[in-house]
């Protein structure tokens, strides 16, 4: 589940519950309508998620690197321990910094993983 609060500056999405492949087509719907904003600050809020799979990771991604390619901000705030152990693990956590804020300087749309 989740809702968005938008005011001109700043869209803000709040997730909660699953993100999971049931979760996932409506909320690809509502990131259309936001992540191609560049002039407007881009947030997810993950304070509420419980549990996140494949899909969602792909989402999240997915998004980081459309906001990257237009050098847009993208911040994801209040990432739950267990969701963060997951983005660690996935490399998702490697596209931001410390605050969950996309990390700047980089081509992340292009980007190529080494895998050990």
């Amino acid at each position: 589940m989740f809702y968005k609060h938008s005011n001109g500056e700043e869209n803000r999405i709040y997730l909660s519950g699953e993100l999971d492949l049931s979760a996932a087509p409506s909320l690809a719907a509502v990131l259309d309508t936001v992540v191609r904003k560049k002039d407007e600050a881009f947030i997810l809020d993950l304070k509420e998620l419980k549990y996140i799979d494949s899909t969602g990771i792909g989402l999240i991604v997915s998004a980081i690197k459309v906001r990257a390619a237009m050098n847009a901000s993208f911040q994801i705030d209040h990432i739950p321990t267990k969701v963060r152990r997951l983005f660690e693990i996935t490399g998702v956590s490697s596209y931001l910094d410390d605050k969950g804020s996309l990390q700047t300087n980089q081509d992340i749309s292009e980007r190529e993983e080494q895998i050990i």
